[in-house]
C-alpha cells in the first residue's frame, strides 16, 4: 500500500489509490478509517476499477490541520480529489456523513459524478436540536474519548462484539493522537441540514445501501426509503444484520450489489476510464 498525500485547506489528505480502470472514491463515516472499505475495494480492483481510500480530514493518516471540517469540506476533498487523480466522471462512494458529502458534491459538479454510492448516509440529522446539543457535549474533553469508544463499539453489530469493540478502540486511539481529537469534535458538530439543496440536483445514478441495524436511526429501513425517495434514478440494498459501515461489515453481500451497479454505469458509457 502506497499512501500519496493531497494538499488542500491547509492540511494534508491520505489516499491510498490503487487498480486500473474507471475511478471510484471512497470516503468513510465520522471517526472511521478508510480501511472500512479495504474488502470492497480489494474486490472492485480485481475486477477493473482504480479505487481510491480517502481519510476524512483530522482522521487516520490524514492531518488534523485543516480550516473546515464536515460535509461541506468533505465535499470540497472529493472534488479536489477527483480533479487530482484525473478527472471525472467517477463514482463517489460514501459512508455516513461523507454520504452528505457525496451529495454535495454531485450537485455542485454533475458532470464530474457518474453515479453515488450511499451507504449508511446521513442527508438530514438524525435526532432534534436538544439532542445532539448532548451528543457535541459528550464528546466534550476529558471524557469525550471514552464516550466515543463506548458509542463506536455499538455501529458495527455485523462485526460481532469483540471485533466491534477492537475496531473502537482502534478509532479511539487514533482519535486521541495529538490534534486529531480537536478536528474530530469539529467534524461531529457539522449540520447535515446543508445538504437539503442539493438533492435536486444531484443527476446521477444512486445505490443506497443501509444495514438493516444500523443503531442511528430509530428505523433504518424507513430511512433508506426516505433517502431513496429524493433520486430519480435509484436503487436500493438492505444488508441484514449490518450497522453503519455494512461495506465493512458484510462485503459478501455489500460487494455483488455494488459491482452490478458499477458494470451498469459502465455498460452506460457514464465513466471516464482513468489509469
Amino acid at each position: 500500500m502506497t499512501i500519496t498525500f493531497v494538499e488542500t485547506d491547509g492540511g494534508k489528505l491520505a489516499v491510498d489509490v490503487a487498480g486500473d480502470g474507471p475511478l471510484v472514491i471512497c470516503s468513510p463515516g465520522l471517526g472511521d478509517l478508510r480501511d472500512a472499505y479495504t474488502p470492497l475495494a480489494e474486490a472492485l480492483r480485481a475486477s477493473g476499477y482504480r479505487v481510491a481510500l480517502v481519510d476524512l480530514r483530522g482522521h487516520g493518516d490524514s492531518t488534523p490541520t485543516f480550516n473546515r471540517y464536515g460535509d461541506e469540506a468533505t465535499a470540497d476533498d472529493l472534488l479536489t480529489l477527483i480533479k487530482t487523480l484525473g478527472g471525472g466522471p467517477t463514482v463517489l462512494m460514501g459512508a455516513s456523513l461523507s454520504g452528505a458529502a457525496a451529495v454535495i458534491a454531485a450537485g455542485t459538479q454533475p458532470e464530474q459524478v457518474a453515479g453515488l454510492v450511499l451507504l449508511g448516509p446521513f442527508l438530514r440529522n438524525g435526532a432534534g436540536k436538544f439532542m445532539i446539543w448532548l451528543f457535541h457535549l459528550a464528546l466534550s474533553q476529558p471524557w469525550g474519548p471514552s464516550i466515543w469508544r463506548s458509542y463506536a463499539a455499538k455501529l458495527w453489530p455485523g462485526l460481532g462484539d469483540v471485533k466491534a469493540k477492537e475496531r473502537a478502540e482502534l478509532s479511539t486511539n487514533m482519535l486521541k493522537r495529538p490534534g486529531y481529537w480537536k478536528a474530530f469534535q469539529a467534524t461531529a458538530h457539522t449540520d447535515h441540514a446543508v445538504v437539503e439543496p442539493f438533492l435536486s440536483r444531484v443527476k446521477a445514478p444512486v445505490l443506497v445501501v443501509m444495514g438493516d441495524a444500523d443503531p442511528d436511526w430509530d428505523d433504518p429501513i424507513a430511512e433508506a426509503k426516505w433517502v431513496a425517495s429524493n433520486f430519480t434514478d435509484v436503487e436500493t440494498v438492505h444488508v441484514n444484520g449490518a450497522g453503519h459501515a455494512p461495506m465493512f461489515e458484510k462485503p459478501d453481500a455489500v460487494t455483488p450489489a455494488v459491482s452490478r451497479f458499477l458494470d451498469k454505469i459502465t455498460a452506460g458509457g457514464a465513466f471516464k476510464s482513468s489509469t
